[in-house]
């Protein structure tokens, strides 16, 4: 059996323009068209591949799927590139957590990303959950907490982003005069980023014995904004060194818990078979890695 190509155009279109009216508009055919094409497709594979809902999403045969055709496109890309000549723009998309992006990620990549002619997608969510965008097949690669690859990839260190519990300094008074106690820690609010956010809950856990919903917290899901609001007082919380270093040499900050940091390890994971550009691109970001994150310590 072949993939028909206009079948499996339909059903990428679905998944990333999120609806079939919004992959007929850029296929330029009917919704009816696009459903017709899917629902072939689906015969052809013998199993549903998509769940018609908004927005569209991948059953679990049509997560693996999707990963083929992400990377077979990639690959026919480089392909007819290296035949002509002429490489052009390549589109690659990666599954990234929100701090990263926000502190080193970006003055590492840029160059990278210029160098091989590269346009990027960065899809957003915690460093626990890229993993999942990866093996549904909505990314190419991504950057995880999780050091085990799954079949078919490969897993490497990045390094460590080391996080500090802070606060301004009118909040350290205001909550904590005699330092962060497990009485005090009930009452004072917390910043989480969102729902999905463990690190700061897991903290208290630890620390103080406090289960989820034993304190006040606040819900700031963008990293600049969860930062800004820590620096304006609206509750304490973990923040990334590149984030806090400058707040706390100002004044701007305080480091309640000096003694105790919260290191994250990232690993880069990426398809072992990869586009000769994506594969420089992966060998490129771990080298510069090393030099901006921190090294994991061993045991």
């Amino acid at each position: 059996m072949k993939l028909d190509p206009r079948r499996s155009a339909a059903f990428l279109a679905a998944i990333d323009a999120g609806s079939l009216e919004a992959a007929a508009a850029q296929l330029r055919i009917t919704p009816s068209a696009v459903s017709q094409r899917i629902s072939a497709l689906e015969q052809d594979m013998g199993t549903p591949l998509l769940v018609r809902s908004r927005p569209c999403r991948p059953t679990a045969p049509g997560a693996r799927l999707l990963q083929y055709l992400r990377r077979s496109t990639l690959l026919e890309s480089e392909f007819l590139a290296e035949m002509t000549g002429d490489p052009g723009p390549a589109r690659v998309t990666l599954a990234v957590n929100n701090d990263t992006l926000a502190t080193w990620l970006l003055p590492v990549l840029a160059p990278i990303l210029i160098d091989e002619q590269l346009l990027v997608e960065f899809i957003l969510d915690n460093q626990g959950h890229t993993f999942s965008l990866l093996e549904g097949g909505h990314a190419v690669a991504c950057i995880s907490g999780e050091p085990e690859p799954m079949r078919g990839c490969s897993a490497s260190l990045l390094g460590v982003m080391r996080y500090r519990l802070v606060a301004s300094p009118a909040f350290a008074q205001r909550w904590f005069p005699a330092g962060i106690t497990r009485a005090t820690a009930q009452v004072a609010p917390l910043m989480v980023f969102d729902r999905k956010d463990a690190m700061q809950s897991s903290f208290l856990l630890t620390q103080f014995g406090l289960p989820d919903g034993a304190y006040p917290f606040h819900y700031v899901p963008s990293s600049d904004a969860f930062a800004e609001a820590v620096r304006l007082g609206l509750g304490y919380g973990m923040l990334p060194h590149e984030q806090c270093t400058a707040l706390l040499q100002s004044g701007d900050l305080v480091d309640l818990s000096p003694a105790i940091g919260h290191d994250v390890p990232l690993y880069w994971h990426a398809w072992r078979i990869q586009p000769p550009r994506l594969e420089r691109m992966g060998a490129a970001l771990l080298k510069a890695a090393s030099k901006a994150l921190l090294p994991l310590a061993r045991p």
